[in-house]
């Protein structure tokens, strides 16, 4: 464990008051005044990180400490988090994780890395406009190759022109469910009425339902996700072997099961079925709020509605949970994708990913990434 500490000038000293005459009163402190860190220690004592974690009610759960553990149990990855004290006592938790270096790439540090779901700052109420200013900038004066900070889409307070310069900054939308008024409210009120005649002709289909948490039902939902990526790979012309590769570096079984142990009860998997057949299924984190990470479906059984059905269920367990929000990912450019999450009440969250670079591997990506494309005639789905 490392720990930093600034320590700024003492303030000039104020007279003290004549005996028996009373104090004056304390100024709250201003949640617009430039926000000084005191104090860093990476990583960030889990017992601190809890604390903060259940005091931000915008928190995910991708942004715990056990999800920390989990990316370090599947391996190639050190838990770096970093958590900032401020002062006037304020404190900021900033999960991330450090990739291993290996045989030509370097380190890199990720708050989360790529396929580990939304990171960001976590901080009592949620992180302040001047609290994320300065650590922006202090991550900015690192020296790590890379940093990229995916911010929970979720924090109320916009962020832009809060980074300092220089930061590569690429724009992103998410979804999420309201879940304000609870479940009768979200599914009558919000959710298209498309949406339930869906989940009512699934119902009629014979389509069930069932849950577990803890990693029970792990294999009908890691089978759905492999034959996803099989299926993506035909519509992307993609070949199938250089996807499974992609696929078993990014998200292998072992992720999914460190994933449902170190979280447990707040693992949630979900499987829809037809004749006794998975049908779909999906990955629910649940916390303050519930993060639907995961899903996949089989395509044969697309006419059943069988995803409408699990996401109702879905939803209305997080009711149930006491969640504020239920985050349904990441859209991308994909027009269907959000239209699709939608139709479940869903608004879209536009907010910005940051990344720091000692050097232009952004462009460099881009453009390795742009001729493998051209090469392979690849379809972005």
């Amino acid at each position: 464990m490392s720990i930093e500490a600034d320590r700024p000038a003492p303030p000039a000293q104020a007279m003290p008051p004549a005996p028996g005459a009373p104090e004056p009163p304390k100024e709250p402190e201003s949640p617009t005044a430039p926000a000084v860190i005191v104090r860093r220690v990476s990583p960030a004592p889990r017992d601190e990180w809890r604390e903060i974690l259940a005091a931000d009610p915008f928190a995910l759960e991708s942004q715990s400490p056990e999800w920390a553990e989990a990316a370090v149990a599947v391996g190639r990855v050190n838990d770096v988090s970093r958590l900032y004290e401020l002062a006037g006592g304020r404190r900021i938790v900033v999960p991330m994780l450090r990739r291993r270096p290996t045989a030509g790439r370097a380190a890199i540090d990720g708050s989360n890395l790529r396929g580990w779901g939304v990171g960001g700052m976590l901080a009592p109420g949620g992180p302040r406009p001047a609290e994320v200013r300065a650590v922006l900038a202090d991550l900015a004066r690192r020296t790590a190759i890379r940093q990229t900070l995916w911010p929970n889409p979720l924090e109320p307070e916009g962020w832009e022109g809060l980074a300092p310069a220089g930061a590569v900054i690429k724009p992103r939308v998410g979804h999420a469910v309201d879940l304000e008024g609870g479940f009768e409210q979200v599914w009558s009120k919000r959710a298209a009425s498309s949406s339930r005649r869906g989940a009512r002709h699934a119902e009629k289909e014979g389509v069930t339902i069932e849950s577990g948490t803890a990693g029970a039902l792990l294999g009908e939902f890691y089978g759905l996700i492999a034959q996803a990526v099989e299926r993506w790979a035909r519509i992307q012309h993609e070949p199938q072997r250089l996807a499974s590769w992609r696929h078993e570096r990014k998200d292998p079984r072992a992720k999914f099961e460190a994933i449902a142990r170190c979280l447990g009860e707040r693992c949630r998997i979900w499987v829809a079925r037809v004749d006794g057949r998975p049908a779909a299924s999906m990955m629910v984190l649940t916390g303050n709020n519930a993060y639907d990470y995961r899903a996949a479906m089989d395509e044969d059984f697309m006419k059943s509605r069988a995803n409408d059905l699990l996401l109702r269920h879905s939803l209305e367990q997080a009711c149930r949970d006491g969640c504020r929000y239920y985050y349904m990912g990441d859209s991308g450019q994909s027009a269907s994708l959000a239209q699709f999450k939608e139709r479940f009440g869903a608004t879209p969250f536009r907010y910005d990913e940051y990344r720091f670079e000692r050097a232009p591997l952004t462009p460099l990506e881009n453009a390795a990434k742009g001729a493998v494309k051209r090469l392979l005639k690849f379809k972005d789905g």
